[in-house]
């Protein structure tokens, strides 16, 4: 069953822009990347979009569909009240390169600043050994397609550009978050302190966990829950809790 569907496309680049409108036909099971890929074909040739596998495993196709950050390519037009347009506009938190491309390089950018995973001393690869519970955890992480929708949708970047500095955002909180738990990682050793970098350097304390990010994982990750609430629990044992501040007190001592 092929209907026609009213579209409402961001047209511009860095200079400005607007909504351009289009009549777009649409064929029944088809997702908003098969329309937008008929407008460019059939009427907007000049159309930038960016994409690249189709099937919701490589983040490209992130844009905003009636407002809301969604990956084009995993959005079936069937989910959408075709009875009103259909609005397509690029990611809000990040700059317009030309029309549905955003600039997301301040992703790449916070990604280089996260020390990587420390190995630890005298275990050599493939002698790694994990409880299955902890590679369990760290896994559901490590789902993550980096389409940055959490990030685009996390007002303290959305709607706050003088927080990009001091803020890495959910994604690379997540990452954070995950290394720190890792029973392997020997960063402490080394004189990293996770909880200490992600509260100072990465901007934890500007998260106010509104599970906005977790809303629209298209991998179902639950980043605010699994991730950012018990980073928080952690640096707050380490700087309120007395038994953990006494701890800490004695091992520098010991040392």
């Amino acid at each position: 069953m092929t209907h026609t569907v009213h579209f409402r496309v961001w047209r511009g680049d860095a200079e400005g822009g607007g909504l351009a409108d289009f009549d777009v036909e649409v064929n029944e099971g088809e997702v908003v990347l098969d329309a937008i890929h008929r407008l460019q074909a059939t009427q907007a040739p000049d159309l930038a979009v960016r994409w690249n596998c189709k099937a919701g495993k490589c983040g490209s196709c992130s844009a905003e569909i009636n407002g809301r950050p969604r990956l084009l390519c995993m959005t079936r037009m069937s989910v959408l009240d075709l009875t009103a347009p259909v609005t397509i506009t690029p990611l809000r938190a990040f700059p317009v390169l030309r029309d549905l491309v955003t600039d997301v390089s301040f992703n790449y950018a916070k990604a280089r600043e996260v020390p990587a995973f420390v190995p630890p001393p005298g275990v050599a690869p493939g002698e790694y050994r994990m409880r299955q519970e902890d590679v369990n955890r760290s896994q559901e992480f490590r789902k993550c397609i980096e389409c940055f929708l959490c990030q685009d949708v996390c007002h303290v970047v959305r709607d706050h550009e003088e927080n990009k500095t001091a803020f890495s955002g959910p994604r690379f909180l997540m990452r954070v978050a995950e290394l720190d738990m890792h029973p392997l990682d020997a960063a402490a050793e080394t004189g990293l302190d996770r909880k200490s970098t992600a509260q100072e350097e990465h901007g934890l304390g500007y998260c106010n966990i509104t599970k906005c990010c977790t809303e629209v994982c298209p991998e179902n990750i639950k980043i605010t829950d699994n991730a950012l609430i018990p980073m928080k629990e952690r640096v707050a044992d380490r700087k309120y809790d007395p038994l953990v501040w006494l701890g800490s007190k004695i091992r520098r001592r010991g040392a």
